[in-house]
């Protein structure tokens, strides 16, 4: 075969001769298959690095196996999603598989079955759905055919594997933490709801009932004040800029995302105002941005890495070992206090 630029494509026999091996000898080191020796392996991958090999895609799909995981995002925007595909790739790469990344679109059922239905013509050998908004039954249309794992999605299903946070511990850590420094006037950002389904348990719903259950069990009911936008920067400083336009101002706001929180410290400064001066500021993901020093945002950790490594197993132990039965693996998450909390500087004027 000849390559675009004119080149012959190295093949597996060029790479067999080059390391004076069988041509079976070489698969079993591609396929990753039992029983091949270290030594054999090294001997292989020298010559593969020697000569530029690159196995076929479509030949290896003829094979059974393309070595590829698909990677449906809503959009690349978040930073979150970059912890989270680090966990991914650090646990596929000692396999010998490489994500393909497509983006699903933010709330957009259509866009995201499309972005799916891509993945599944090109035969990847799984994949791994991040939020995914669509209606459970066209996921596990998917799942029948292709081994599936699905994060943050709270609803149940016997045919794909789970990721999730427990949000409500998580939601619950926020505001504990903002009514423990002497805050009152607490405001939540919420995303709108999305989707075919309402009944699905979306982890923004449980963010948004676990902050106003909280609130009431501290006899702070009357205080409860929801935004429903979307978990963006843009949503966050919309949101943001109507609550500070309220006759009473909120002391602390509870975002639930960093990404929307973001959008509120951007709101908060455009203001005039200071963080934790004059309002105090949550996320939650816990994005490494987040550490960053001129941004110190107090943020609900669930710990994106472990998330991306275990959706990797998951999927490898589908793949490769042939499990069927389903999974459901949940994070326990931290609150991981920063400089954008502290107690309100009038305590007495919030009661």
């Amino acid at each position: 075969m000849v390559t675009r630029d004119g080149r012959r494509r190295v093949t597996i026999s060029d790479v067999a001769s080059h390391a004076q091996v069988s041509t079976t000898a070489v698969s079993k080191v591609l396929r990753n298959a039992y029983g091949v020796s270290e030594a054999m392996r090294a001997k292989v991958q020298a010559a593969i690095d020697e000569l530029g090999y690159r196995p076929h895609a479509a030949a290896r799909a003829m094979r059974g196996r393309t070595f590829t995981i698909g990677v449906v995002l809503p959009h690349i925007r978040n930073p979150f999603f970059a912890d989270i595909l680090d966990g991914l790739d650090e646990q596929i790469a000692g396999a010998g598989y490489q994500a393909i990344i497509v983006q699903g679109g933010t709330m957009d059922p259509g866009s995201e079955g499309r972005a799916i239905d891509a993945l599944v013509d090109r035969q990847v050998d799984g994949i791994f759905i991040v939020a995914p908004v669509l209606a459970r039954s066209r996921l596990e249309e998917t799942a029948r055919s292709t081994p599936t794992v699905v994060l943050g999605r709270h609803d149940r299903s016997a045919v794909y594997d789970s990721v999730l946070d427990d949000d409500e511990v998580g939601a619950e850590l926020a505001v504990e933490h903002l009514i423990a420094l002497g805050h009152r006037r607490i405001a939540h950002i919420s995303q709108k709801d999305s989707g075919p389904s309402r009944s699905v348990a979306w982890l923004h719903t449980i963010r948004a009932r676990t902050y106003e259950r909280v609130m009431a069990e501290h006899g702070l009911a009357e205080h409860v004040a929801v935004v429903a936008t979307s978990y963006t920067e843009e949503g966050g400083y919309q949101a943001t800029s109507e609550l500070l336009a309220r006759s009473l101002r909120p002391s602390a706001i509870f975002a639930g995302a960093d990404q929307a929180a973001f959008g509120a410290l951007a709101a908060i400064h455009e203001a005039g105002l200071t963080v934790p001066g004059d309002v105090s500021v949550v996320g939650y993901d816990n994005a490494r941005v987040t550490a960053l020093a001129h941004i110190s945002l107090t943020s609900v950790d669930q710990d994106g890495a472990i998330m991306g490594k275990t959706a990797g197993r998951l999927l490898l132990e589908r793949i490769i070992e042939g499990r069927t039965s389903a999974v459901r693996f949940s994070v326990t998450p931290t609150l991981v206090a920063r400089r954008s909390t502290a107690p309100p500087r009038a305590i007495t004027d919030q009661k």
